[in-house]
């Protein structure tokens, strides 16, 4: 964790929002980068998974012991919310994926191309499980590392590897 990060924390745990508003402004975009993705862009699910994750954060800052990354943390509260999520409701729906990292970088793709490849993805990604969403979410959407990833999942490195290849076998067989 970075000193200025280590900083805010600590204020946080004393009780002072400034510190935890800053925390909140730092990962509110990946935060609600991921839920959106595990949600499959359902506007509802990922506004609820991304609140829950903060109120939590905000309710439990004392007990971040600082073993991991506070990004870390805040990942691993809000993969535990969108599996209870998946628990309660189990109907998936279609989501647009026009944000997916990589599509706004192919200007030789008309935008009608752009949107059919965007559902084709979203079809695919609709048809995982909630593990290998979130697995395909925090390597290839989000840019965690294998032990980020796997620390956020709490599983090993070989584990989170394992589950990552079986997700992109299976999206590959849609493509």
């Amino acid at each position: 964790m970075e000193k200025d990060e280590a900083e805010l924390v600590e204020k946080a745990r004393s009780g002072d929002t400034a510190s935890f508003e800053a925390l909140v402004k730092k990962y509110q975009d990946k935060i609600y980068g991921l839920a959106q993705h595990v949600c499959l862009g359902l506007k509802a699910e990922t506004d609820d998974v991304y609140q829950e994750t903060f109120i939590s954060a905000f309710k439990n800052i004392t007990k971040f012991k600082g073993g991991s990354g506070f990004g870390t943390w805040l990942y691993r509260i809000a993969a535990n919310n969108c599996w209870m999520k998946f628990r309660k409701k189990k109907s998936e729906k279609l989501v647009s994926l026009e944000d997916v990292r990589g599509l706004e970088d192919l200007p030789q793709v008309d935008h009608v191309a752009r949107k059919e490849l965007s559902e084709s993805v979203a079809k695919a990604l609709s048809r995982l499980s909630v593990d290998y969403r979130l697995a395909i979410t925090l390597a290839d959407i989000q840019g965690l590392s294998m032990e980020e990833a796997a620390k956020v999942l709490k599983i090993t490195v070989p584990a989170f590897k394992t589950r990552l290849f079986r997700a992109r076998a299976a999206l590959k067989k849609d493509f």
